[in-house]
């Protein structure tokens, strides 16, 4: 887990960089950010106040780690703190460089270093990349003479950062451990900044592994389950319903046990394996047979797990367990669901 509550933010350097497309080009700061107490207080709260999932990443390249130029760059920053403003033009630069997309927006980019960062039982140095896109309006009051006058002004609004990551000084042999937020467009050109920029993936870790197995598990009932089999929608809700207790209440996944505990048939576990790895092949990702379930993970996916029977444009069926309470038939007027229960609540 990550715990930034005593995160001292110890340097920082700031630069405007733009869209290369539109040939905007970049605005260099001449020396290193000066903060005094309480604007250092406001940033590292703008900075670190988004960073609370437990999803990490690590950077990567398809050759040769050291080819990844952000990774070299924050290496450079670790291995000589003095260097981040040096090294924040460099990395100004390969923004710059990766911001090619027409829509990518210009902004505000920060190179920041933090002391005192927790991670998974490691108290770390760690380097922040953020960038500032949007702007926002406020309005000031100004009381003169008995009257009041009021003027809007742009600036950034400190509780909504755009884009970060977070790189804690941790596995560096496999990419560090880093944490990233993306919070405007959610389309390709804002890739740029996850793929093309940072060059990141998923750590292999408990948290990816319990994501990506319910993953499966959802498309593998809500895709392949009913043109495999014949299923009503009230079995595939049961299943998920049975998928999300499993994952709730136990501390470890193995497959043998979720077989025979949530899948059951051994035909459909048969089919259940097929998909797995078509799944991961597809995806190119790596399912264990054995992890430690993820609680935040859990939680997480649990929401893309609503067992929903939807009738028409009328009747939205939720179903929590106990698929034989449920009849399903036909008659003069049309298909009916038949629903059974002690009482009223």
């Amino acid at each position: 887990m990550i715990d930034l509550e005593n995160a001292q933010l110890i340097d920082s350097a700031i630069h405007r960089v733009g869209n290369k497309s539109a040939d905007d080009g970049c605005i260099f700061s001449k020396q290193p950010l000066q903060l005094n107490e309480h604007l250092t207080q406001v940033l590292s709260r703008y900075f670190l106040t988004p960073f609370k999932s437990e999803e990490y990443f690590h950077f990567y390249h398809d050759t040769n780690l050291n080819f990844n130029e952000v990774y070299t760059y924050i290496t450079a920053i670790f291995d000589n703190p003095d260097s981040l403003f040096d090294q924040s033009l460099n990395l100004a630069k390969h923004l710059y460089e990766n911001s090619e997309h027409p829509n990518i927006k210009p902004g505000d980019f920060y190179t920041v270093y933090f002391e005192d960062c927790y991670i998974d039982g490691d108290t770390v140095d760690a380097i922040g990349l953020f960038k500032s896109e949007n702007k926002d309006t406020f309005l000031r009051i100004i009381p003169e003479g008995g009257v009041f006058t009021v003027e809007s002004e742009q600036g950034i609004n400190i509780k909504k950062l755009d884009k970060g990551c977070i790189i804690f000084n941790k596995e560096r042999e496999q990419g560090y451990i880093a944490t990233v937020v993306d919070n405007t467009n959610r389309n390709m050109e804002a890739q740029y900044w996850i793929e093309d920029f940072l060059h990141v993936t998923y750590r292999q870790d408990d948290y990816h592994h319990t994501q990506n197995i319910m993953a499966l598990t959802k498309s593998f009932v809500m895709n392949e389950l009913p043109e495999q089999f014949a299923v009503t929608k009230a079995e595939q809700a049961t299943i998920l319903n049975d998928s999300v207790k499993f994952f709730k209440e136990k501390e470890n996944f193995t497959i043998e046990e979720f077989n025979e505990e949530v899948i059951q048939q051994p035909e459909v576990i048969e089919s259940f394996q097929q998909y797995r790895t078509h799944f991961q092949q597809e995806n190119d990702i790596r399912m264990p047979d054995s992890f430690d379930i993820s609680e935040s993970a859990v939680k997480k996916q649990t929401r893309n797990f609503k067992s929903v029977i939807k009738l028409d444009k009328n009747f939205h069926i939720y179903i929590h367990g106990n698929e034989n309470l449920i009849e399903q038939g036909e008659d003069e007027k049309g298909k009916f669901y038949k629903l059974y229960f002690k009482e009223e609540i």
